[in-house]
């Protein structure tokens, strides 16, 4: 390729670059080559296969526009390109209207037969950017089958819970029998992995990990005690049989446990129903990580490990990540209820935040409470639905609106789900699927959705619609229109490398020559295409706008859409279009901006004249002969006397009989129809008529108002007037003076209260002065020290009171 077109490719392409496309012209913007890549860049998109549709030196891209677009440019309706997705429903089985029996059911249906949601299976044929959507309905079925896998920590601290545990079996089986007659219950225990630091490890500690005289059992990670069964009895014998066993940190191996509950779905026995999983315990848990303690680094691979019901891998693999535990558990429909102390509650509660469909009761000191708790969290669960989907392909999106009960309508994040359900409720759900693009290249691909803590699902095929039918049909390889050097399809040259031009007439190597130069010359200038396009094999083809809208055109791209004048910053006015750098006017209008008006009608006065009659219509505008009138219709006359001063005096007087005219109001104010009303609301208003109304307000020699309204219908003059005057009325002598006495006197008063206020405060403060005075008045009554007794008493020592 020559280097001068090398460098303009790069320099449009720096151009277009630094001024991005307009928004809303997505197929022009995406330059397709072929119908293919037109239908692609957009919903709107259409490929015009019609032969003579590009006029000179428009490019072949500019076959792409939007559909409405290509017929205005002259593209026939039946030679459009436009393919439209659609969808189709393969299996569509209603759901299940079924109903609980007591006692022995005839003709049960299996968990496999029983449908809650409709449909099953479907294709959608998505087009880029044109949205699929299809309703989906989900029915809660009556007596639906439940397995319930009862998950124990055996840490010591779990002792008294044991015993209560022990009775579960059959208590939970009479209660749960009044939700379903399909019901199956299995065991399993966890305690922590077995290495240091979790456990000692010391041999004595190995067989009994409790201090004093308590017989404990050997501490183990996970353990699956009893498989899912419908014998409660066996439950209980064998839950009887289990110990407590014990290890050092206070966090559990519980999600080593819940991992292997999870994903061994033979060994555990789960069947194709509502799958529960109680996880009972009163510490926390370890995740991810914390192995590194014990130097297990090897990350969770997530796979079933139990050899004779004893997960045997613990030693070897990490704690697995919530995240990873979401994964499986949503992967297997499993609902979680987390049955935890109330000191840990808090904890679980933010986990279950993490784990959809997953509940968390507060479990009692000794567990005497778990089959309440476990029939709350079920209720709750199963009263709410949420969807959820598989992994989407790349550029494809979807949407969801729910219709639950009450009328409650939910969109965005919120559709996906509907809570309140009831057994027997129906709920619907629409669904929007998009794709933007062919991903992989154009290949089906399938997505399924489900309500989680459900096993059913529904089955979505993606087929993508990446190219038009004309690329199936009448393809002609090495057509003599393209000069044998390319693919003549959907009305257009497909060339093969290394050809260029609109009929592959030109090798790439040698395109530009000056012989071929000089065809694209006008009347032999130097400019090569107007400076507005390359020269391909001695055609101009014009270059691009950063504005799809505006186009070169022209044997030598000298005309465009775009240079034309202009009137209120709008091309042609608005009112026209753009032709080769001319205007070309709609239909009423003229000018070389199309910005004159042949339309009369805005020029006419109220009294249906052009311009009043005191003007010319001039493009839609009237321009005014009587120097006094003015306004878009002549009819404003600031010199002249105001429609409501000229006629007060004849109003005043035949309304009231006052006024200057009192006298002559017979001869000169009989020109207009009087119409009195009763008060200021009864006055015509203007949107009342058709024809303008006046509203006037006057006010007399006694400086009353009068109200009244003018307006002209047709050749009769008509005046509304008010029948009462508006006078003002003096002022009111008894409240003001009562008010004036009223205010003396309380400011009397409140002056007499100040004046007691102080008085009181005064007279307290000189009776506090006068108590200080009389206090420091009193007399010292203490001795003397220089006081002298004249007696003096004399003791004989040897004086021993003996006579």
């Amino acid at each position: 390729m020559d280097l001068k077109v090398i460098l303009i490719s790069l320099l449009l392409g720096v151009f277009c670059y630094c001024n991005p496309q307009k928004e809303g012209n997505e197929c022009i913007s995406a330059n397709a080559k072929h119908c293919g890549e037109c239908i692609q860049a957009g919903a709107k998109c259409g490929w015009c296969e019609q032969e003579d549709f590009l006029k000179q030196g428009e490019a072949l891209s500019t076959r792409c526009d939007e559909v409405e677009s290509l017929k205005e440019r002259g593209c026939n309706d039946s030679q459009i390109q436009n393919p439209i997705g659609k969808k189709s429903i393969i299996t569509n089985k209603p759901v299940t209207n079924r109903k609980k029996v007591t006692g022995v059911e005839t003709n049960k249906p299996k968990p496999e037969e029983i449908t809650q949601i409709q449909p099953q299976k479907l294709r959608l044929n998505l087009r880029s950017g044109q949205p699929q959507s299809f309703d989906l309905k989900f029915k809660r079925a009556e007596d639906y089958p439940i397995d319930l896998y009862y998950l124990m920590d055996l840490s010591y601290s779990m002792k008294d819970d044991l015993e209560n545990v022990k009775n579960l079996g059959t208590s939970l089986m009479l209660e749960m029998k009044k939700i379903t007659s399909d019901f199956h219950i299995g065991f399993g225990s966890f305690v922590e992995k077995t290495v240091m630091p979790y456990i000692s490890t010391t041999p004595s500690k190995l067989l009994n990990p409790c201090t004093g005289d308590q017989n404990c059992t050997s501490p183990f990670s996970y353990k699956n005690v009893l498989s899912l069964t419908s014998d409660g009895n066996m439950f209980n014998s064998l839950v009887g049989k289990q110990q407590i066993s014990g290890n050092l940190d206070s966090p559990e191996g519980g999600f080593d446990a819940i991992m292997q509950v999870a994903v061994c779905r033979k060994e555990i026995g789960w069947r194709n129903v509502t799958r529960l999983l109680v996880f009972s315990t009163d510490a926390g848990f370890h995740f991810a990580g914390d192995g590194k303690l014990g130097g297990i680094v090897l990350p969770n691979d997530g796979k079933c490990h139990l050899e004779d019901n004893v997960y045997t891998m613990s030693h070897y693999y990490d704690y697995p990540s919530i995240a990873h535990l979401v994964q499986k558990l949503s992967d297997n429909n499993i609902q979680t209820i987390f049955a935890v102390t109330e000191e840990f509650q808090p904890v679980y509660q933010e986990l279950k935040n993490l784990i959809p469909k997953s509940a968390v009761g507060t479990l009692s000191a000794n567990s005497s409470n778990v089959i309440n708790l476990i029939i709350d969290a079920y209720n709750s669960l199963s009263s709410e639905v949420i969807l959820d989907n598989s992994k989407l392909p790349e550029g494809v999106e979807i949407e969801y609106k729910s219709q639950c009960k009450n009328g409650v309508v939910n969109d965005k994040d919120d559709g996906r789900k509907c809570s309140n359900i009831s057994i027997g409720d129906e709920v619907n759900f629409n669904i929007t699927v998009t794709s933007k693009g062919c991903p992989n290249d154009g290949k089906s691909e399938t997505i399924k959705i489900k309500p989680l803590g459900f096993t059913e699902e529904v089955e979505i095929i993606l087929n993508f619609i990446c190219d038009c039918q004309c690329q199936n049909n009448d393809v002609v390889k090495k057509s003599e229109k393209c000069s044998l050097n390319g693919t003549f399809e959907c009305g257009a040259c497909r060339c093969f490398e290394g050809r260029v031009g609109r009929n592959c007439e030109c090798s790439s190597n040698d395109m530009a020559t000056d012989d071929m130069d000089q065809t694209c010359r006008k009347d032999n200038s130097t400019d090569i295409c107007s400076n507005n396009g390359e020269c391909v094999c001695g055609t101009c083809e014009c270059k691009k706008r950063p504005n799809p809208e505006e186009r070169y055109s022209g044997q030598f791209c000298e005309c465009d859409n775009f240079n034309c004048d202009r009137s209120g910053n709008k091309l042609c006015g608005g009112n026209g279009r753009c032709v080769c750098r001319e205007c070309i006017c709609d239909p009423m209008w003229s000018g070389r901006a199309c910005d004159c008006s042949l339309d009369n009608s805005t020029c006419l006065a109220t009294n249906k004249q052009i311009c009043n009659g005191r003007g010319r219509c001039e493009c839609g505008v009237c321009k005014c002969t009587d120097p006094k009138f003015q306004g878009p219709t002549c009819e404003t006359c600031p010199t002249c006397p105001g429609v409501c001063a000229e006629h007060k005096l004849c109003v005043q007087c035949r309304a009231f009989g006052t006024g200057e005219k009192m006298k002559t109001c017979k001869e000169e104010c009989s020109y207009f129809n009087l119409i009195t009303v009763k008060d200021r609301n009864k006055l015509p208003q203007p949107n009342d008529y058709p024809y303008p109304v006046m509203h006037c307000k006057e006010r007399d020699a006694n400086d009353c108002w009068f109200y009244y309204t003018y307006a002209v219908n047709d050749t009769e003059r008509e005046v509304h007037v008010v029948d009462k005057l508006d006078c003002p009325s003096g002022p009111d002598i008894i409240p003001i003076v009562a008010g004036v006495v009223a205010g003396i006197v309380l400011i009397g008063l409140a002056l007499l209260l100040i004046w007691k206020l102080l008085m009181i405060i005064h007279d307290r403060r000189e009776f506090a002065k006068f108590e200080k005075e009389k206090m420091n008045a009193k007399w010292d009554t203490g001795e003397n020290p220089i006081y002298k007794s004249a007696v003096t008493t004399v003791v004989n020592p040897k004086y021993e009171g003996k006579c």
